[in-house]
């Protein structure tokens, strides 16, 4: 079993000034940030794609190479890329360097994202939007299976007779799919024997044990080996010393879920929200360690993970806090979760 953390990168926004923070020290900060992860032992960490000014990182490989070379033992992967309005072979290129910089620790994690602005950005037909994830992850696939590449489709050129280079360490690239929970990506995802990753950023985690049941249920009728079988919950995570962290952590949480909900015309943000959803049997996973704990065992119970990633940079909390809440994490939480699991 792994656990790991993730971020978007996002530049918190001073409610006085309206300012961003300086994207530069954010950035700094975010390796200094993974490099914790990485001595606390965490065993993964993901960086998100986006390409609008409320988050930092559009190309994850690149500040995961920089990564690469001040950790020692974390793995490093997207959470996610964007494959559809992104070039497959450019993607595998990319990934197999870092694999390469890092010595066997790169990870892909492919989806379709949660926002759109890539699409217009890099000239793709928002129509397009379930067939170029389609093809392009037909094409990934391909493509890292090794070997000469003889492929076809209707939104790219094909590829004839071609192989690409660098390859990876170990032959082949760890590629994970991402879901936002529907039918169609589980099965996908089980069909195809690739390990899934739901994201459960809100509501009740026990709505989901259909999905998850039927991922596992797929994944066996497929004919896939049980031993293969990995399923990660994805989640809104952060650690404070004890339960009063919630009160510093939920303004800043709160502007930048008005500030996405504003795009998409959603009521503003509530405490009462939060707080539901950071009690028990919510989807937040806000609190002291123990809080942390028992939410981590509730969830295992409910999906029997392979993996858990908490994101943890929501609204850009402040970097000491962050510091504070990864330190915990690795130290106090996940030992505790482990023994409790017998692992």
């Amino acid at each position: 079993m792994e656990f790991g953390i993730s971020m978007f990168g996002d530049l918190a926004l001073d409610p006085q000034t309206k300012s961003r923070k300086d994207p530069a020290e954010r950035m700094a900060e975010i390796l200094e940030e993974i490099k914790l992860a990485d001595e606390v032992g965490l065993d993964v960490f993901g960086m998100g794609e986006h390409h609008r000014a409320d988050y930092l990182v559009s190309e994850p490989e690149i500040l995961l190479a920089a990564a690469a070379s001040i950790t020692k033992n974390i793995k490093l992967g997207s959470a996610v890329t964007v494959l559809s309005s992104a070039d497959p072979v450019r993607v595998y290129e990319s990934f197999s360097m870092l694999d390469l910089i890092s010595k066997g620790r790169a990870e892909l994690m492919v989806g379709r994202g949660s926002f759109i602005e890539s699409f217009p950005l890099f000239g793709f037909n928002l129509d397009d939007y379930e067939k170029l994830f389609e093809e392009k992850l037909d094409l990934l696939l391909a493509l890292n299976k090794g070997g000469r590449i003889n492929w076809r489709g209707t939104l790219r050129a094909p590829l004839i007779d071609q192989e690409v280079f660098p390859k990876p360490m170990n032959g082949k690239l760890p590629l994970w799919i991402a879901a936002g929970g529907t039918p169609e990506s589980v099965l996908r995802a089980a069909r195809l024997g690739l390990p899934l990753t739901i994201a459960i950023i809100g509501g009740m985690p026990k709505q989901f044990v259909p999905l998850v049941a039927m991922y596992r249920e797929q994944w066996k009728a497929f004919g896939h080996k049980e031993e293969d079988y990995q399923f990660s919950v994805n989640a809104h995570l952060f650690v404070g010393d004890d339960a009063s962290i919630r009160d510093w952590h939920y303004p800043v949480y709160a502007r930048q879920m008005d500030q996405i909900g504003r795009d998409r015309g959603w009521p503003p943000f509530r405490k009462e929200v939060y707080e539901a959803t950071a009690a028990p049997g919510g989807a937040y996973l806000f609190g002291s360690p123990n809080e942390v704990i028992d939410k981590l065992l509730y969830n295992h119970e409910l999906f029997q993970y392979t993996r858990f990633v908490g994101q943890i940079d929501v609204g850009g909390p402040d970097h000491l806090k962050m510091m504070r809440s990864i330190e915990l994490f690795g130290s106090k939480v996940v030992p505790e979760v482990k023994k409790a699991l017998g692992l």
